[in-house]
């Protein structure tokens, strides 16, 4: 049911939008304000505070919907979901979590590491124009500057030291909506550009009924259908609290790299018009770059895998 309602929401509220914000570089006000309304920036945030009380499957699916229609929208869901709630809801103190949670849920906007909270308004803190990127330009990408920022004690997250563990702990997590990002992604080209070949003409029949077309069709078809298992397999594995190094490495590693293939195959469907703008597959294909790059490289993620298999068999 949820993931019908996101479905809806996002073909009806944010694909209209979608060219425009491009062009903008930046998130529409109305696209944030629906996506705070109707709950899809608290998922996991208890209801006590203001959210959802959702579980983390919840989130995967959410990403995964908003991402077939556009990937910055996608990534915002993904990061302030996955990172941002998901290390205050697990690390925070009480008081902590009663000031920000709610304002999370319902407003827009270890080795000598520790993690800290800062108020957008807190003097010294001042955030650069947004970087002009390759794809997801709706999405803002600033660099941030501390200018002898003062944070009071109170504002520590978690315990002092411990920023590393926690960094690199919810990262595993933030891997997996990464990857439920770029199934997203590839599910929407692909549904972009079906129908197309159902209704271009070649000699006398639809594109889609010459074997070779069909043959690379399924292929692609199913390896996004592998990569969704992985993801929706390592957020199973979430919400079952178990240790998902591995699965999130290996989800985003497959996931990512498929909807690159998968992106540019479509493209290579549509032919001549795949390659313009007056068709979205273009944008699909520019917005999947990114998986195979943040939140760690496609090598790190092999890096991260065969670590896990070392210790598993030592």
């Amino acid at each position: 049911m949820m993931k019908e309602t996101v479905a809806k929401l996002a073909k009806e509220e944010i694909a209209p939008l979608v060219r425009k914000m491009e062009k903008e570089g930046k998130i529409d006000d109305y696209v944030l304000k629906i996506l705070f309304e109707n709950g899809l920036m608290g998922l996991e945030i208890p209801t006590d505070y203001g959210g959802a009380g959702c579980n983390f499957m919840s989130t995967i699916l959410t990403v995964e919907e908003v991402a077939k229609v556009d990937g910055s929208v996608a990534a915002l869901v993904d990061i302030h979901n996955t990172l941002v709630n998901s290390l205050i809801i697990k690390v925070a103190s009480e008081d902590q979590k009663q000031t920000y949670l709610p304002k999370l849920a319902q407003e827009y906007g270890y080795r000598g590491i520790t993690t800290f909270l800062v108020d957008r308004d807190t003097p010294g803190l001042t955030v650069n124009k947004a970087e002009e990127k390759l794809g997801i330009k709706a999405s803002g990408t600033c660099m941030i500057h501390f200018d002898n920022v003062r944070v009071p004690e109170g504002n520590i997250l978690g315990k002092f030291g411990h920023g590393y563990k926690y960094a690199a702990g919810f990262l595993n997590e933030g891997r997996v909506g990464i990857g439920a990002q770029m199934i997203g992604i590839a599910q929407g080209c692909l549904d972009a550009t079906i129908p197309y070949t159902l209704e271009r003409k070649q000699f006398g029949h639809d594109v889609f009924s010459f074997q070779s077309m069909q043959h690379q069709i399924a292929q692609v078809a199913t390896e996004l259908e592998c990569a969704r298992l992985l993801v929706y397999n390592a957020a199973r594995l979430v919400d079952a609290k178990k240790d998902v190094m591995k699965e999130a490495a290996m989800a985003k590693l497959v996931a990512s790299e498929t909807a690159l293939r998968v992106t540019a195959k479509c493209i290579d469907f549509m032919g001549g018009v795949g390659f313009t703008t007056d068709f979205p597959q273009e944008k699909y294909f520019r917005d999947s770059k990114i998986g195979t790059i943040y939140e760690g490289t496609s090598n790190m993620q092999l890096s991260t895998i065969a670590k896990c298999i070392r210790k598993q068999y030592s």
